[in-house]
């Protein structure tokens, strides 16, 4: 699990000998306001303005140059024009959309005709090997060819939610821990750099985005669904790429990705509690946020608040050690058993339609989970920005409970376990499969879920107490 959303941490968390002390780590922009990045600007940031981050003095060889402070004030003006237009919120997103396909546009072309057709005949093949293997019909109503920069604009509404409360907890931890008159004394410098701050969290996304876009194969790869509901997406660039490190035919490895793409389709179109309950726990893993208030006093206590120089010099001084609460860890468990049960099920599913018709489909299975168990530099750019991973760490042991339920009770009374969020098997039963399968019939989704009101109600009435009197 990452500590440090948005680049937040340790100002000595990069201390490398051997590393650059010039060059940026992979952990996010080196100052906390990530101005070295964004559009447009000269490698280093804006120069010549004293007390911002990457911004060297304006002395220096060559004296005073007015051209160039001229520059630099009409560069920061739109900057802040650009954050006050964006809708105030902690992060840019307008900056993070534009700064991803600004990233990608080297690397990216158009789609062509061709690769296109080549994914709508893959999904409708993948729809058709499904039907038998699943009770859910088929979710997806419509088929998309996305290229990197598609990729972006489709999941940018996700990402808003996703992003939005670690980004509102790390943004207001400085502020609401200033004492009140501090707080009305930096009244305009707060502002600013509340915009300053939506400017860095924007152009972090935007560089995260570019990174994903480039890797991701589906609109489901990393687990959570960031893109429109029923709408089946691959990534036809990304999977040439990762075609080409397989021994298997081109074909072969679309049409057994279709098939995944569709069986989560399918899973989130009928499970209609899932996808909101997936995105809930990454807002509670948000709300168990805490930074070190104690720190952030301290700090502020010596800050003079007309000084933006003293405040960017108390963020960078590592004040925002993210502490690990219960709460969060509740969050992420519940989150990665979460994540490992739709895996896990859609494993199963595709294995079980395409087993005997895609040759290479037990080595391809195989990848792709070694793939998701590794977490490779997508993962490890997701966990930057959202302030988490993820990764389902169990899903082996998923796919194994999700085959064992179809072998004992059939394609039916498997599925019927999505009927309600109680009745989906938890982290234990993960531990012991057999035990879960064996335990109760869910082949009656309603009457399950009373024996479950009945098992959770007290055995004696009285137990819950006095009945108010009117």
């Amino acid at each position: 699990m990452s500590d440090e959303p948005f680049g937040f941490g340790p100002a000595d968390r990069d201390k490398d000998p051997d590393r650059d002390p010039d060059k940026p780590s992979g952990d996010g922009p080196l100052d906390p306001f990530g101005l070295g990045n964004l559009p447009g600007m000269p490698a280093g940031g804006l120069p010549g303005m004293p007390g911002m981050p990457g911004m060297p003095g304006m002395g220096g060889p060559g004296g005073f140059d007015v051209n160039q402070l001229g520059q630099m004030l009409s560069q920061l003006g739109q900057m802040l024009s650009q954050a006050q237009n964006s809708g105030g919120g902690p992060v840019n997103y307008d900056l993070a959309a534009q700064l991803a396909r600004q990233r990608l546009a080297a690397s990216t072309s158009s789609l062509t005709g061709a690769q296109r057709a080549a994914v709508s005949d893959a999904v409708k093949l993948a729809e058709l090997w499904l039907d038998p293997a699943t009770g859910f019909p088929g979710g997806a109503t419509e088929t998309k060819a996305w290229s990197a920069s598609e990729w972006v604009d489709a999941s940018m509404p996700t990402w808003k939610r996703l992003c939005d409360p670690v980004a509102q907890r790390m943004s207001g931890a400085f502020v609401d821990a200033m004492p009140e008159e501090a707080r009305s004394a930096a009244g305009p410098v707060l502002a600013m750099l509340g915009q300053m701050g939506g400017l860095a969290f924007g152009s972090q996304l935007g560089n995260g985005l570019a990174q994903l876009a480039a890797e991701v194969l589906t609109s489901t790869d990393i687990g959570i669904p960031v893109g429109p509901d029923r709408v089946a997406a691959l990534l036809p660039e990304n999977i040439e790429k990762f075609t080409k490190d397989l021994d298997r035919p081109a074909s072969e490895v679309l049409i057994f990705l279709a098939a995944r793409e569709a069986a989560h389709q399918r899973l989130y179109a009928h499970v209609g509690w899932l996808k909101e309950r997936l995105l809930g726990a990454v807002e509670e893993y948000a709300r168990g946020i805490r930074v070190d208030s104690s720190r952030i006093e301290e700090l502020a206590r010596g800050i003079d608040p007309s000084n933006p120089a003293a405040i960017e010099e108390a963020m960078q001084s590592g004040m925002f050690e993210l502490e690990t609460t219960p709460e969060q860890k509740a969050a992420l468990a519940r989150l990665e058993t979460l994540l490992a049960l739709v895996e896990g099920w859609v494993d199963a599913v595709v294995a079980d339609a395409v087993a005997d018709r895609l040759p290479g489909a037990d080595a391809l299975r195989e990848t792709l989970r070694r793939r998701r168990a590794s977490g490779g530099p997508a993962e490890q750019t997701f966990a930057t920005v959202v302030g988490l991973e993820l990764r389902p760490r169990r899903l082996r042991a998923a796919a194994e409970l999700w085959k064992l339920l179809g072998e004992q009770r059939g394609i039916d009374g498997r599925d019927a376990l999505w009927a309600h969020p109680d009745l989906i098997p938890t982290a234990d039963d993960l531990d012991d499969p057999a035990g879960f399968v064996g335990r109760s019939d869910v082949s009656d989704p309603i009457a399950e879920l009373e024996k479950l009101a009945n098992e959770k109600a007290p055995e004696n009435p009285d137990e819950t107490g006095p009945t108010p009197t009117t």
